[in-house]
């Protein structure tokens, strides 16, 4: 009677530690590593990477793909983790128009999917979707903190941006809170490399300041030839535009920049500490905006594995809109339209130590949330 008894008991401790494991979990993470847009995904992939590293959990496994910054290859790749790889999740796409062809598909596969980035107005409003989560910001935001800002200190501004859906948030997002003169408003080719025709229109546009949405490869062009120009109409934009990644190949024309974030690495907080301090350990270099996004949304992830499995997605999408992590860049909950509502802040790209960076110079906006939510009944 005793052995049956004992083995009854090894049983049910077998049985409750097996239930206490955790569940193993596939995501899929795509992202741009070839290419003018290499140093975004770069970024995205090592930040995500390292939030799983840190926890020590061992049951999520990261499917990693490049996009090479194209579309139709995002959407094969994507189709190929859910169909073949069997994924659970997909994040990673950096870029608005890769994200538009990839997301309306993975939800309606029923996958989650978690952006590290790209936050197209059309996903966040009537569109939206319930396995549709957003770790970065809705595209609009930091560009209507640059406009808020610009309103003290410009009165008549020129505006230029890539043509694509970021490209379109972003002069949207500018317009909405900037309140002076518009010199011009001007849309450039997407992975453009030469702006003389667009700073031959600056020098004679009559501004008295440029904001400026070229992430990867495309500001570092222009910031360059902009130096190189003799133009002296001072340069504001987004974290994008000067995010840690681009600005070693920008150099000192990136100095004195204002840009806008809702992150820095000097923000003053534990998490955030820990996550500097982590990236440049593991990677031997300074995070950007980019590798925070992603650590979030590795956060997410393990936050709401700890809560739901992921064979019940709804209950995993519950979960993840808890938004119970401990985010380097402080406050952060999410929206109804599960995007983020935050602090966010203009900083200035100053030289820490013989390196290019950005600090901190004033808060815009305290728990912004975006234009796009109301819209959102999903």
């Amino acid at each position: 009677m005793k052995a049956i008894l004992k083995a009854a008991t090894m049983a049910l401790a077998l049985g409750s530690s097996t239930l206490a494991m955790a569940e193993p979990i596939k995501v899929g993470l795509i992202t741009t590593l070839s290419g003018g847009g290499a140093g975004l995904g770069v970024d995205t992939r090592d930040g995500f990477m390292l939030a799983i590293k840190q926890s020590g959990n061992k049951d999520i496994t990261v499917v990693t793909e490049d996009d090479a910054q194209k579309p139709e290859l995002a959407v094969q790749i994507a189709d190929k983790m859910i169909q073949s790889d069997n994924v659970d999740i997909l994040t990673g796409i950096v870029w608005s128009n890769l994200l538009m062809a990839v997301v309306p598909g993975a939800v309606a596969q029923g996958k989650l999917y978690i952006s590290t980035n790209a936050a197209p107005a059309a996903l966040a409003g009537e569109k939206c979707d319930p396995l549709y989560f957003n770790a970065a910001y809705q595209n609009d935001n930091l560009h209507e903190a640059m406009g808020e800002y610009a309103n003290k200190v410009y009165k008549k501004m020129f505006i230029m941006a890539p043509n694509y859906p970021a490209g379109k948030d972003s002069l949207t997002g500018f317009k909405r809170y900037y309140k002076g003169e518009l010199a011009k408003e001007v849309y450039t080719q997407v992975g453009q490399t030469d702006y003389a025709a667009e700073i031959a229109q600056i020098r004679a546009s009559g501004a008295d300041g440029v904001f400026v949405f070229l992430p990867g490869g495309m500001g570092i062009s222009f910031m360059k030839q902009y130096a190189q120009s003799g133009v002296k109409i001072p340069v504001i934009g987004p974290g994008f535009s000067f995010s840690q990644d681009v600005l070693p190949a920008i150099g000192d024309a990136a100095l004195g920049v204002k840009a806008s974030g809702q992150w820095s690495k000097d923000l003053d907080n534990e998490a955030n500490k820990k996550f500097v301090a982590g990236f440049q350990k593991e990677y031997n270099r300074l995070p950007s905006l980019y590798a925070l996004q992603a650590y979030d949304a590795a956060q997410l992830i393990l936050s709401a594995s700890s809560k739901a499995s992921i064979k019940d997605v709804k209950a995993f999408a519950a979960a993840l809109n808890k938004a119970d992590i401990q985010s380097p860049r402080g406050k952060f909950k999410f929206n109804n339209n599960r995007h983020p509502i935050q602090d966010i802040y203009v900083t200035e790209v100053v030289k820490e130590n013989g390196t290019l960076t950005n600090k901190i110079v004033e808060k815009v906006f305290t728990d912004h949330g975006d234009a796009y939510a109301k819209d959102c009944k999903k």
